[in-house]
Order: structure tokens, then C-alpha cells, then sequence
């Protein structure tokens, strides 16, 4: 197994302006999504984010020198709004899991990288 990441981004406002019928629609499409991977691999963690306007940024540089901003590092059309930690047999079926996702969706599908050496403690 394999284990990926699944970015899902939106356009802000789109859920706010959903009717109920679209709002079930997005839940069945997330319901299909993780009975997908219930069967062919297994869910680890997931979760929606707070809108991009919440974000706090911590800006490169030395450890006490480092800004720290509010809002989002970048200004985007969309923004980043849930993820599913999630372990797939191969990147096809990942892909096969994301095009369950709502249509509205840009879905991101990143590989987790191990590190030799590093251990989170």
C-alpha cells in the first residue's frame, strides 16, 4: 500500500451558496469517495479547513525572526478546503478515488514521503 494525500480545492463562496439538493450531492460524492477506499485501501485521518481567511502564515527565516502574518501565504481563485489522509495500492487507484470527488472539485493527489533517519516523536 501506498499512502497519498488528497487535496481538495474550491472556490470560496461556493458552499455558502449551495442549495440543499447540491449540499447532498456533494455528500454523496465524498460517501462514494470513501467507500472507494474502504474497499481497496484504508482511510487514515481527514478533515474540512476553515477558509484561507483564517490562515495564519509563519514566514521563512531564523526562529526568532520569523513573520508572522495573518491570512494565507498566496492570493488564490481557490482555496484549500478539506483533505483525506488515505493508503491506495497505486496511484491509479488514487485517481480512480478522486474523480468520486464532486465535479466543482480540483483535486491534488500527493504521495507521502518517507524520510530515512526521521521519526516524529
Amino acid at each position: 500500500m501506498k499512502r497519498y494525500v488528497v487535496l481538495i480545492a474550491y472556490r470560496p463562496g461556493e458552499w455558502e451558496q449551495a442549495s440543499a439538493e447540491e449540499r447532498r450531492e456533494y455528500f454523496d460524492a465524498h460517501h462514494a469517495f470513501e467507500r472507494y477506499v474502504d474497499e481497496h485501501g484504508r482511510r487514515l485521518s481527514s478533515g474540512a479547513l476553515c477558509d484561507a481567511d483564517t490562515a495564519t502564515t509563519v514566514h521563512p527565516g531564523r526562529s526568532d525572526e520569523r513573520v508572522v502574518t495573518d491570512g494565507p501565504f498566496v492570493e488564490l481563485a481557490e482555496q484549500v478546503g478539506g483533505y483525506y489522509d488515505v493508503e491506495l495500492p497505486d496511484l491509479d487507484a488514487a485517481i480512480a478515488a478522486a474523480r468520486l470527488m464532486p465535479a466543482a472539485y480540483t483535486v491534488e493527489i500527493r504521495p507521502v514521503m518517507v524520510i530515512e533517519g526521521y521519526e516524529s516523536v
